[in-house]
């Protein structure tokens, strides 16, 4: 028997059109660090998407090319978000803190065929746009000097007088909700960045997730400021909820330091703010030195790494909720909040609450031990976690990779418990990637630029607590006999081969690389040597 309900798509197309309906009073506010912010109406938003879809056209975007953003948050890359997805074509952001070389590599996977770029990040463009191969047009939006781009090759275009010249209308396309809307690299923590493709099936159901009372419990009345930024898994999804939500979006555009936030949560009021826990450690910081005013936050979402209790009570003081979230590129990426149980006493709250939290409505999860045998939801046994549901990716773009899929479920590389009450409490990573400050660092990379210098006879790289970024590398090299070398001079060798802020701190110098039985690096053995206080630690700022 089949139902009688009728066939509705679930696409952006179908969420830009109500948000601009029914809530066309909402705003998009973006911040310009001068107290006087740039505010839209969200009827205005959905004409200018019209205008942008198409001046799109008009450059030859007519089926599902590649359509990049290079931007910060702000209304255009909001408009962006909209108009790129439901005209039919594909929007990829690029992650502006990628080393050159992966920015170039995924341009060029993905095939991007435009980029809209922010004025004020040229001179990170510039240098690798012509290896942008596939890339023909790019649209600059605000202000700055386009020189630097005119020696690529490319088709230069001005963001707004693109959307001057556009017709007023746009007659949207009727989207497969399967068809891909967005997507997102992967950091590369082993390898090459791997590519994410969301559809707006899947965007629509995330957006859903989202707004429900057991995550955001967004509405019409909440403010939501995503300082995490756009190009994080679309800003773990929070602009698409707002708009399905009604809540006014309030983008910080490049001012995400603690004072220029501060500034921004006091005059515009945010009732939702998402960010990793170094911004809000930055934030507690400023707002205990100058007795700063955030109570218009009743929730701040924060994930990207493991939150500190020492955080989350910190703003306990100051009469701020933090709620911690877990996800990853792969789960689009909201998988996990960690409110408390209905009834809890203090204990079994905080318990909860410095927990991975329960998975969501719609997704399924379960811990696995060696040979692929699912494990008892005891809290106490532990295995890999993995994870299926409509908004969990079944593949990589262009990149099968079997081994991070497993009978319809995605093998997450981390490690865990489950409660029998649903919540997940992570232990540790399969693969020793480093998460500082929300950002991935690849400790395999790092040991292999080290090991390229011609006096490291072998480097192994761990990732130690930091009271800033919850974790940064440690670096352990053994020196060839007779060679002079001392922790400056790697770090001046690796300057250039990785981003800044990739570089260690922290050096030591040992004999030999503990081996495992089959001759691997026996990490666990540095991380107890560095527990119990038996590495000389050298510090390089």
């Amino acid at each position: 028997m089949w139902s009688t309900m009728q066939d509705f798509p679930l696409t952006i197309t179908t969420i830009m059109r109500f948000a601009g309906r029914v809530f066309g009073e909402s705003e998009v506010i973006t911040w310009t660090g001068d107290g006087a912010p740039r505010r839209q109406d969200w009827t205005r938003l959905g004409e200018r998407a019209a205008r942008l879809a198409g001046a799109l056209r008009g450059l030859g975007v007519d089926g599902d090319q590649r359509v990049a953003t290079f931007m910060w948050n702000n209304a255009e890359h909001l408009e962006a978000y909209l108009a790129v997805p439901s005209m039919g074509a594909v929007l990829h952001t690029l992650n502006l803190r990628l080393f050159p070389d992966q920015l170039v590599y995924i341009a060029n996977h993905a095939e991007d065929r435009v980029v809209i770029a922010d004025g004020s990040l040229i001179p990170l463009l510039a240098p690798v746009l012509p290896r942008m191969k596939t890339v023909r047009h790019v649209i600059v939006v605000g202000e700055g000097d386009t020189a630097p781009l005119a020696e690529a090759g490319k088709e230069l275009h001005s963001y707004e007088e693109l959307l001057a010249a556009a017709p007023a209308g746009f007659d949207w396309p009727e989207i497969d909700e399967r068809s891909a809307a967005a997507m997102c690299y992967t950091s590369g923590t082993t390898g090459n960045p791997k590519g994410v493709v969301y559809s707006h099936r899947s965007a629509y159901l995330h957006s859903m997730a989202a707004a429900t009372g057991n995550a955001l419990a967004l509405d019409a009345t909440d403010r939501v400021l995503p300082v995490v930024p756009m190009f994080h898994a679309n800003a773990w999804g929070l602009p698409y909820a707002a708009l399905m939500a009604g809540s006014s979006l309030v983008m910080p555009d490049r001012f995400l330091q603690a004072e220029p936030l501060v500034k921004l949560i006091e005059t515009e009021r945010p009732t939702i703010a998402g960010a990793v826990p170094t911004i809000w450690a930055d934030v507690l910081r400023h707002t205990r030195e100058h007795g700063s005013d955030l109570s218009s936050l009743r929730l701040v979402p924060c994930g990207g790494s493991a939150v500190p209790e020492s955080l989350m009570r910190g703003f306990d003081e100051i009469g701020v909720k933090i709620v911690q979230a877990w996800g990853m590129t792969e789960t689009s990426p909201l998988a996990t909040v960690a409110h408390p149980p209905v009834g809890a006493g203090d204990a079994d709250a905080w318990r909860a609450r410095i927990s991975q939290g329960r998975i969501l409505a719609g997704l399924e999860m379960r811990i696995v031990g060696d040979g692929d045998v699912v494990l008892p939801h005891d809290g106490e046994a532990v295995g890999e976690v993995q994870i299926r549901g409509p908004w969990i990716t079944a593949a990589y773009h262009l990149d099968e990779d079997p081994a991070r899929f497993h009978d319809g479920w995605l093998r997450t590389g981390d490690v865990g418990t489950l409660s029998p009450d649903g919540y997940l409490v992570l232990t540790d990573r399969a693969k020793d990637v480093i998460k500082s400050g929300g950002e991935w660092i690849s400790s395999v990379e790092l040991e292999n630029r080290l090991m390229a210098h011609p006096d490291v006879l072998e480097a192994a790289v761990i990732g130690v607590p930091d009271d800033r970024w919850q974790e940064r590398p440690l670096a352990s090299v053994v020196v060839r006999d007779g060679a002079t070398v001392t922790a400056d001079l790697l770090k001046d060798f690796l300057t250039g081969l990785i981003p800044k802020w990739q570089l260690p701190e922290r050096w030591t110098f040992i004999e030999e690389v503990p081996k495992t039985s089959v001759g691997k690096f026996s990490k666990k053995t540095i991380r107890q040597w560095y527990a119990d206080g038996e590495l000389e630690i050298i510090r390089v700022e």
